[in-house]
C-alpha cells in the first residue's frame, strides 16, 4: 500500500512560493505543486486567475470567520473539498496517476 504513496513523482510535493496580494498586502504563499495545480483549476473554473481567487477566499475567510491561524492549510483543506465535491475531475485524474 505505501508503494503506492511514496512512489509518485516527487515534483508533485515539491514546494513551491508565489508572491500574491491579499487585501492589498504583499504575500507569500508557499504549497506543494499539487495543490497548486488545483488552485489553478478551481481559479480557472470560477473565471478568475489564482491571485484573485486566492484573494478572493482570504477576504471571504475574513467575513466569515475572522483572520484564519494558518491560511496555507486552509488553502489545502480548500483543495480537498473541491475534489471531495466532484468538481476537481482534472486534478482527481492527474492526483490517481
Amino acid at each position: 500500500m505505501c508503494r503506492m504513496f511514496a512512489g509518485q513523482d516527487p515534483d508533485r510535493y515539491q514546494l513551491e512560493t508565489r508572491r500574491m496580494r491579499l487585501n492589498g498586502q504583499s504575500t507569500s504563499i508557499r504549497l506543494e505543486n499539487s495543490f497548486w495545480g488545483i488552485v489553478d483549476e478551481i481559479a480557472e473554473n470560477e473565471g478568475l486567475t489564482a491571485p484573485a481567487f486566492v484573494s478572493k477566499l482570504h477576504a471571504e475567510v475574513l467575513e466569515l470567520h475572522g483572520e484564519p491561524k494558518n491560511f496555507t492549510s486552509l488553502l489545502r483543506c480548500a483543495c480537498l473539498v473541491y475534489l471531495e465535491s466532484g468538481a476537481g475531475t482534472n486534478s482527481a485524474q492527474i492526483a490517481a496517476e
